[in-house]
């Protein structure tokens, strides 16, 4: 079982950056997909941006694309989300997960908390 913890929340100001960590124990892998989702208050969970661990291929959610870059270290077992140009509507908790691929994920991470002030 993969267990993943996340790190780096925060409350920052409009325009500012912050960088996500979610930093992966137990069971080891070596293919699959991690993922960056985040759930506001009293909306859905979405789906932010995902990493494939072999190829390192990514997607993201257009309301992310060309701030957001997801990345990870294949030695650590370690997925990182580097935000930037944050934005007040990018308040909410952030969660990793990983899986057996880009839309199937069977680990969470216990969430960050992200607050932009405007």
């Amino acid at each position: 079982q993969v267990q993943l913890v996340e790190s780096g929340g925060g409350l920052v100001q409009a325009g500012g950056s912050l960088r996500l960590s979610c930093a992966a124990s137990g069971r080891t892998f070596s293919s699959g997909a991690m993922g960056w989702f985040r759930q506001a208050p009293g909306k859905e969970r979405q789906l932010v941006a995902t990493i494939t661990w072999n190829s390192g291929r990514t997607f993201y959610d257009d309301s992310v694309k060309g701030r957001f870059t997801i990345s990870r270290d294949y030695a650590k077992y370690t997925v990182y989300l580097q935000m930037n140009n944050l934005k007040p509507e990018d308040t909410a908790v952030y969660y990793c997960a990983q899986g057996a691929n880009v839309r199937q994920y069977d680990a969470w991470g216990q969430g960050t908390q992200v607050t932009v002030s405007s």
